[in-house]
Parts: C-alpha cells; sequence; structure tokens
C-alpha cells in the first residue's frame, strides 16, 4: 500500500534513500533468476527505493525468464531494468524481463528485441507444431504484461513473432521503452519524481540523492552461472570420461575416479540445466566404445577416426544449435574430440597394454640376467646367476670358468647361456 511510500518520506534529510544495483550480464539462465530474485528480495526488506537492474543479454532459457518475470510483476519495491553499457542489447528473454519492469530504459546505441523463442525439449528436438504452441504462448505472456505496463503491445507481439529489433531511439519513440540514460547517474536523475505502481501501491520515485547499493552473485549464484555455460558441461563431461576410464584401468589410483566421479555429478547439473539433447550424449559415449575398441582389436586406426568424428558431432548435438547462446563452441568441440583421441591412443593404450602383457614369474624371469660361469662349461657346467648355482648349456663350444655369460633362453630347469665377453 501507500504506507511504502510513506515510509521512505519518513525517513531523516540526512538519510537518502538507497538504490539495490545489480548487473546481468549474459544468458538469462537459473543463476541470473536466483540473483535478480535475491536483490529484489533485499530491496524489499531494507525498504530501498528502487532496484535497477542493468541488462545485457542475448537471451536465455523460458523458465529462468518466467521467474524473473512473475517476481517482478508482484514486487513491492519498483525495478528499473536499465540495458546498457553502450552496445548492450536485451535479445529475446530479455525482451519479457524489461517489459515486466515499472521502468525500463536504455543506454545510447543498445538495442532490444528479437524475441522469438526456441523451444528446446529434452532431446534437443523441436517440430512446427510444439514451436507455434511456445510462440503462441509467449506472445500472450508479453502483450498481456505489455499491457500491465502500458508498453507498445503490438511491438512486442511483433517482437516474438517476427523476431524484429530496435535501437534506443526507436524503443522511446514507440513506447517499448521509457527513456535513454547515458549512464546510471543520468538514470536516477531522469527517473526521479516518477511514480509507479508496485504491489504495495503507488511509489513516488526519490532518487536524484539517493546511495547506490551494488549487490554482486553470491558463491551459489555464481557456480550455477558457470555450469550453465554448455562449453563448460562438455569440459566437465570430458573429464568425467577421462577420470573414470583412467581408474578402470588402473584400479586403486583413486584420484582419477575421485576427479571423474566429481566431473559426472557436475556435468549432469549442467546438463540439467541446459537440457541437452541424448543424441548428443549417446553420440560421446560411442566415442569412447570406438577408442577403446580400436586398442583391443587393432583396425590400423579407422575406429580411433571414427571415436574423433563421433565425440565431434556428439559435442556439436550436445544443445540446441537453434539458439546461439546454448552452443557449444566449435573449436572447442574439435579440440576436445582430437583430444580425447590422443588420450585413449596414448594414455589409456599405453595402460591396456601393460595389462595384456605377460608378466613373467620363477625361472622365466631370468631370461637376460647376467651371472657368472663357476666350472667350465664344455658346452655344460655351472653358473651363478640371481643368487644361486644353476645348470647350464653354452650356445658356444666353450666358456671358460669365471667368464660373464647371460642367459638367452630356459629348458626345463636348465639354463642356455652365451658368453658376454666374445
Amino acid at each position: 500500500m501507500a504506507a511504502w511510500a510513506g515510509l521512505a518520506g519518513a525517513a531523516p534529510a540526512s538519510a537518502p534513500p538507497e538504490i539495490v544495483r545489480i548487473r546481468v550480464d549474459g544468458v538469462i539462465a537459473p543463476s541470473s533468476a536466483r540473483y535478480i530474485l535475491r536483490a529484489i528480495r533485499e530491496a524489499e526488506a531494507s525498504r530501498a527505493a528502487a532496484v535497477v537492474v542493468e541488462l545485457d543479454t542475448p537471451g536465455g532459457l523460458l523458465k529462468s525468464m518466467d521467474e524473473i518475470t512473475k517476481a517482478m510483476l508482484n514486487a513491492r519495491v519498483p525495478v528499473i531494468v536499465y540495458v546498457s553499457p553502450d552496445g548492450a542489447r536485451a535479445a529475446s528473454a530479455g525482451v519479457f524481463v524489461t517489459y515486466a519492469a515499472h521502468i525500463a530504459a536504455m543506454a545510447p546505441t543498445t538495442r532490444i528485441g528479437a524475441a522469438h523463442p526456441v523451444a528446446i525439449g529434452q532431446d534437443g528436438q523441436q517440430d512446427k507444431t510444439m514451436l507455434d504452441k511456445v510462440t503462441n504462448d509467449a506472445v500472450a505472456n508479453i502483450r498481456t504484461i505489455a499491457r500491465r505496463r502500458g508498453r507498445n503491445v503490438d511491438w512486442a507481439e511483433q517482437a516474438v513473432r517476427e523476431s524484429v529489433s530496435i535501437d534506443e531511439a526507436e524503443a522511446v519513440r514507440l513506447k517499448v521503452v521509457d527513456l535513454v540514460a547515458s549512464g546510471l547517474d543520468d538514470l536516477l536523475v531522469k527517473v526521479h519524481g516518477r511514480t509507479v505502481t508496485t504491489e504495495a501501491g503507488a511509489v513516488t520515485l526519490d532518487t536524484r540523492r539517493a546511495k547506490v547499493r551494488t549487490v554482486a552473485m553470491d558463491v551459489t549464484e555464481k557456480f550455477l552461472d558457470l555450469i550453465s555455460d554448455p562449453n563448460i558441461g562438455l569440459i566437465l563431461m570430458t573429464i568425467a570420461i577421462y577420470g573414470i576410464i583412467f581408474e578402470l584401468i588402473n584400479p586403486g589410483a583413486i584420484l582419477p575416479g575421485v576427479v571423474g566421479g566429481i566431473a559426472l555429478i557436475l556435468a549432469l547439473a549442467s546438463f540439467a540445466v541446459l537440457k541437452v539433447n541424448v543424441a548428443g550424449i549417446a553420440l560421446i559415449l560411442l566415442s569412447v566404445v570406438f577408442f577403446i575398441a580400436d586398442i583391443k582389436v587393432p583396425g590400423h586406426g579407422v575406429l580411433t577416426v571414427g571415436g574423433v568424428l563421433s565425440f565431434f558431432l556428439g559435442a556439436l548435438l550436445l544443445t540446441d544449435r537453434q539458439a546461439p547462446f546454448l552452443r557449444v563452441s566449435l573449436q572447442l568441440a574439435l579440440f576436445m574430440a582430437v583430444l580425447t583421441g590422443m588420450f585413449f591412443l596414448f594414455a589409456v593404450g599405453a595402460g591396456i597394454r601393460a595389462q595384456r602383457a605377460a608378466v613373467r614369474t620363477g625361472i622365466e624371469s631370468l631370461v637376460a640376467a647376467e651371472g657368472v660361469a663357476r666350472t667350465e662349461l664344455a658346452p655344460e657346467g655351472m653358473v651363478y646367476v640371481a643368487g644361486e648355482m644353476w645348470t647350464a648349456r653354452a650356445d658356444a663350444e666353450r666358456i671358460a670358468e669365471g667368464e660373464r655369460v647371460q642367459v638367452i633362453a630356459v629348458d626345463g630347469l636348465r639354463l642356455k647361456v652365451r658368453p658376454l665377453t666374445r
């Protein structure tokens, strides 16, 4: 109710009102939603004059966008979205977030628009019927928000259906946003005295002398922001594969298994956020099968090439290619594919070959050992090898007593030796 404004007005003149400022730069994801919602809660709890969200985004996930717009529409504190700095954009989900603000502003040389949705399913695929449903729902949503905030309803629908985009001057002319400001200080001067309607009632903004308090992302939000990057998800999955495979061929190493297990859990958390394509994961796992098969059953590198190709394609298909902000980097996909091929070819291959090699025990382990002839070998006699006396047969006609010898073969309990001095 109006008590919000009344309490703010009752504050001592020496205590300037507070502005809570946050910076959302990048994809609208669970981290962004949690960050914005926390800032709004903190501002409401501290009776701040407003929340300023400095925004620069290519778009993001529908679920996270819905959480943000819902919080803004139900906020008891004025929320100002400021598309900044110069050159920034509010695209796709950013349009909805900007529209939901009580006051929307843009910096010079910024743009807004291109809000056509990308429907991402569990398998990353789309069909026209599903996309039409998502588009119609998005149109209904943004039209409702536009009417609630008194913004241009028709342009909002165009932004969703036709992906139109406009600059800051056109946005003000079309009543898409309220004003253009050259910086935060200019913004606070220009919004001073404006009256907006929040869930607490009508609030007249007192921002000219406000004290700005910047709220940064906390540890959890930074972590969520990190794993929301599909490139990070791919790297985590690759590390998980390396660690687990290395542990399997070297039981008891422990560290590779621990690292691989942690990386696997983090990769799954990343994939849960991104809703990855199952076909992409399947291709990556298939590449592992190819690599191991080429080591166990040599195929002149054909399976290794197939593994690199399978990994590369799987990495590209891991997330939806139609959403630019959800794409795995082409360069990273190629690098990780080649690196994984080399890992299996050299590291894993060496381990498997070592396991496959026969372990020599007992008398057979004496082959290549050196010793001394304790009697003349003509051609048979006694030699001292590996701390014991053995019956031996010379491969030459005669080996003199005291001459150094080397074991070249074992025949039952008899050694075959050759002289080392010839």
